[in-house]
């Protein structure tokens, strides 16, 4: 038998935009699949009338072409669409949940380049697909099987725009800060990737009264993570120290995800947000089970900190759906990433990071500490993750010595009390190593072996 035809990753749809599986062909079959997954899901829909499925996307020129081809397919199989045009991917879901659609779908690369797009889709409770729907979604898809479905005169859907899809985000993230709480003499250096944070980050620190200095948000359509963000974290840490602010705050494309800097221009990546925010709940006794949620990528001085102050950590495999899947099984309520995905389930049903950068604010605040002296809560171990672009993703036992030296990089790490994580990014065309241990020599000469091996056979 033939092997079925795949186009969903880790996080959705994703790839160079009018390139399979991004293209309007494609993206018209994914919202005819979409619209009769969802209605099947749920028989009668949550509005009493036909079912309803919210389109968000970020600030990519191709999100027109993408946006109009899956409204098509879904209007076509009689559900009607919401459009709320560029807000943040948490933002798409949150509005999904307060408008009481059936499904929401944001249409972005999230850190990708502009020339990428994808698209994503969200329950009608705001949590992400499991892997049954999307299989489901892409049988659909390639196997013909609703091509007889055509509804014809009133059963067709209808599209309208929502106009206070942003006010509504912006209330949302308002209500994770406390009440009475201020950030007046507080200077915040926003970073906002020319993405669709471009609007609510910087309009939500203003209206909790913090000074505020913005850069990247004008978007183009075509300057999306472009050198900014939180991809280039450098650069914003250098205005943070430059415009002498007390925090600064880099997101990605689709704002899902924030990276922060303090006021001396140290960065502040995802496993030091997990550790200020997972010991300050530790310490409140509000973080569920005692427990952490992070990824195989996070950290091990993150596991010892947290245990020292009588919580633990689960690990999951590497992919903000992942973790948040992990949560709603244990029923935990905060998890994350080191690359800046913070799920904090009080307030959010994914990743979201204006809603993690107000909750360390809120700390900031309460205790009276600058980030930097926050970040001082825990000890990092000696890391080092190495990406390597490749032309395929071949399975690595079939390169030429490259088992054998991770098994011999592994014997050595582990000596330490360390560990060697070798896979392929589920997003991009690039292999990743993660080596981490007590010996900062060792793992450089580790990596650069393994590296080196990948590079000599499948490099691009």
């Amino acid at each position: 038998m033939s092997k079925p035809k795949k186009i969903f990753g880790t996080d959705g749809v994703r790839g160079i935009a009018n390139i399979e599986p991004v293209t309007a062909e494609t993206a018209l079959k994914l919202g005819r699949a979409a619209a009769q997954v969802f209605k099947n899901l749920e028989t009668q829909s949550r509005g009493r009338g036909r079912h309803r499925i919210v389109i968000g996307k970020d600030t990519r020129l191709s999100g027109y072409m993408i946006e109009n081809a899956l409204s098509s397919g879904l209007l076509s199989m009689g559900v009607d669409v919401f459009f709320i045009g560029p807000l943040p991917t948490p933002g798409v879901a949150y509005v999904t949940r307060s408008l009481r659609a059936d499904a929401g779908i944001v249409i972005t690369a999230s850190h990708n380049p502009y020339a990428d797009n994808g698209v994503k889709f969200f329950r009608a409770d705001g949590y992400k697909l499991d892997d049954r729907v999307e299989a489901e979604i892409e049988d659909l898809v390639f196997s013909g099987r609703i091509e007889d479905i055509r509804p014809t005169a009133e059963n067709i859907g209808k599209a309208v725009r929502i106009d206070d899809a942003l006010g509504r985000y912006i209330e949302y993230a308002k209500a994770s800060f406390p009440r009475g709480m201020t950030l007046e003499g507080m200077r915040v250096v926003v970073d906002c990737a020319h993405g669709a944070a471009y609007k609510s980050t910087p309009c939500v620190l203003r209206e909790l009264g913090a000074d505020v200095v913005v850069f990247n948000n004008q978007p183009d359509g075509k300057n999306i993570n472009k050198d900014c963000g939180s991809m280039h974290p450098q650069h914003f840490c250098g205005r943070v120290r430059e415009f002498r602010g007390d925090m600064g705050i880099a997101h990605d494309g689709d704002a899902d995800r924030v990276l922060l800097c303090d006021a001396n221009g140290a960065l502040i990546d995802g496993d030091d947000i997990m550790a200020i925010a997972a010991l300050d709940l530790l310490a409140q006794g509000r973080l569920v089970h005692q427990t952490l949620v992070s990824t195989i990528m996070s950290n091990a001085g993150l596991d010892a900190a947290i245990s020292d102050a009588g919580g633990k950590v689960i690990r999951t495999d590497v992919g903000d759906k992942r973790v948040i899947d992990e949560m709603l099984r244990g029923g935990f309520n905060f998890g994350g990433e080191q690359s800046g995905h913070l799920i904090f389930r009080d307030f959010s049903t994914t990743g979201d990071g204006l809603v993690a950068a107000l909750q360390v604010l809120r700390i900031m605040c309460a205790t009276g500490k600058p980030l930097s002296q926050l970040a001082n809560c825990w000890t990092r171990f000696p890391q080092l993750v190495t990406n390597v672009v490749v032309r395929e993703k071949k399975p690595f036992e079939e390169l030429e010595g490259v088992s054998q030296l991770v098994a011999d990089a592994e014997a050595e790490v582990k000596a330490q009390g360390g560990r060697l994580l070798l896979r392929y990014s589920g997003t991009e065309p690039k292999a990743r190593l993660l080596i981490e241990g007590r010996d900062a020599k060792v793992l450089e000469k580790w990596s650069q072996k393994i590296a080196e091996a990948i590079k000599r056979q499948i490099g691009a």
